[in-house]
Parts: structure tokens; sequence; C-alpha cells
């Protein structure tokens, strides 16, 4: 998921001439991305819908579930844990949890809510980018340009999440040919202090990862997720954000499928990627690049 003014390190000691040059460059670099981040939040408004596996890991086991994407968001059905096929009891579990879905209004508004959230929040972040911070090319690579980003003093982070998102510096790669963001990264450089401290501190050192690839023409789907935060809470309780995903197998499905077409869907034989070996591959690799 879910602007950006490009700035070069200009040398002071040259010449007139060459800051201007230079200038008319990163004005067309903060054009390319302020394409970026258009192709970005138009695109996701017109995207389709899939089905793929998802490896959660976490330091007790890695956890594969199937998911689709339906009208109503995205439901999936664990499949494995540990390395290991859910047991008959655990699989009778997760139906259960499903069928009470379906039988239950109220928890499908708030699976509906979250997710608007979550998309609204995305779109915020994504947002953020052409004035929040300021770049500097790095060069090309596998066919994409790559930026270092550190934020823009002039601007005013407001909210919890702009004030969060804003502390970091990181890199930003963006395909080339497409204009579209094909990772993202950035870690903490402060504390940042909720309350001026009494309410809340997030630690220096807490990064995160979003790393993405082309699905068809026109789609592109997160692949990698990681978030290390961690921090201290109103009457010093320890908070800690961990997540670490690993998704692929991309099949897509009809548009605008409903919660009960999902969910028999998920019933049937999992894609041909959602496999056991899949996710050991998957969970092995992400494990040895942690």
């Amino acid at each position: 998921m879910r602007r950006m003014r490009w700035i070069i390190v200009v040398i002071l000691a040259c010449a007139a001439w060459a800051h201007n040059a230079q200038g008319q460059i990163a004005e067309g670099e903060a054009q390319l991305v302020r394409e970026v981040v258009y192709n970005e939040l138009h695109d996701h408004q017109l995207h389709g819908y899939w089905r793929y596996w998802i490896v959660q890991w976490s330091a007790q086991q890695a956890r594969l579930s199937d998911q689709i994407e339906t009208a109503d968001g995205p439901i999936l059905r664990l499949v494995a844990a540990g390395g290991q096929p859910l047991s008959a009891e655990a699989e009778q579990e997760e139906q259960e949890r499903l069928n009470h879905l379906l039988g239950s209004p109220e928890e499908q508004a708030r699976d509906r809510q979250e997710y608007s959230e979550d998309e609204r929040r995305i779109g915020r972040i994504v947002a953020l980018l052409p004035e929040a911070f300021v770049y500097e090319f790095e060069g090309e690579e596998g066919g994409c340009y790559r930026l270092r980003f550190r934020p823009n003093p002039d601007y005013g982070a407001r909210s919890i999440e702009t004030r969060i998102f804003h502390a970091m510096t990181g890199e930003l790669w963006i395909d080339a040919r497409l204009k579209r963001l094909a990772r993202l990264q950035g870690q903490l450089q402060e504390n940042v202090d909720f309350g001026y401290g009494l309410l809340g501190r997030l630690f220096k050192g807490g990064w995160f990862r979003l790393q993405r690839r082309q699905v068809s023409a026109t789609d592109w789907k997160t692949e990698r997720l990681e978030i290390h935060m961690s921090g201290r809470a109103l009457l010093f309780k320890t908070i800690a954000r961990e997540t670490s995903e690993v998704r692929g197998g991309f099949v897509p499905v009809p548009a605008g499928l409903t919660l009960a077409q999902g969910v028999s869907l998920l019933g049937s034989q999992p894609t041909q990627n959602t496999t056991m070996d899949a996710m050991a591959i998957k969970a092995a690799a992400f494990a040895a690049n942690h």
C-alpha cells in the first residue's frame, strides 16, 4: 500500500550556474515522486482481488495462512503452525471461527471498520512522502531508482503516526519503468515522546521494511513486511510491536467476492503454492535474513 520533494546535495563551492542546474534536476525528481505517489493511491483504488499465502514469523514459530481478498476485506484461514499441518481439532476450531464470523454482523462490521481504518492509515502515510522528507539520489539498482531520505525540518508533524514516521531516515526504491513503489525502509533516529514522555515513548532504533512486487499489469502486492518497534507507555508499561511477514503464491480471484464466498473458497483445495514445502522454504529464507 498506501508528493515528494527531492533534494540532491548542493556543494556550496559550486558556481551559481551549477547550483541552478542542480535545482532543476531536484525539481524533476520531485515531479517523478509525485507521480509515483499518485500511482500508488490511484491504482490502489482500482486493484483486483487476490488469493495468497502468508507466513507470519515469531520467535516461537512460523504460522502459514491462506488468505483471500473480498469486498468486505481480507479473510484468512490458518493452514499450519510450527512447520506442521493443523491437527483435526485445530482445523475444527478454525472452521468454527469462520462460521461464527459469518453469523455475526457485529463482528463483520468491526472487521470492515478496522480494515477501512488500516487502508486510510496507509493512504495517509503514503501522502506524507512528498512533504515530510528530503531526498538524495543514490543511483539505479535492479531497475529501480534508489533514494535516501531524512526528515524535512520544515514539515510540522501533528498526529502520532506522522510524528513517528517523520522521525525516520531510510531508503526508497522506485520502479524506474512503471513509477511504482518497490521498497521502503526506515529507522527511528531518536526517541519519539508523547505528552513530553509522560504518556509514552518509542525508542530510538526501531525500524520497518516494506517490499512489494508486481503481480499483474496493474497490481502490486506486499511481498514482505517487517515492523520492529519498542517503547514505554503510561505507568511504565512496556510496549512492543513486532511484525514479520512473507507473502507469495498470488492468484487472482473474482472481483467483489462476498465474505461467505471467500469462506467457501478457503474451504476448498488450497492454492498450489500454499504447501508445507512453500512455508518451510520461505520461513527458512526469512530467518536467514532476519
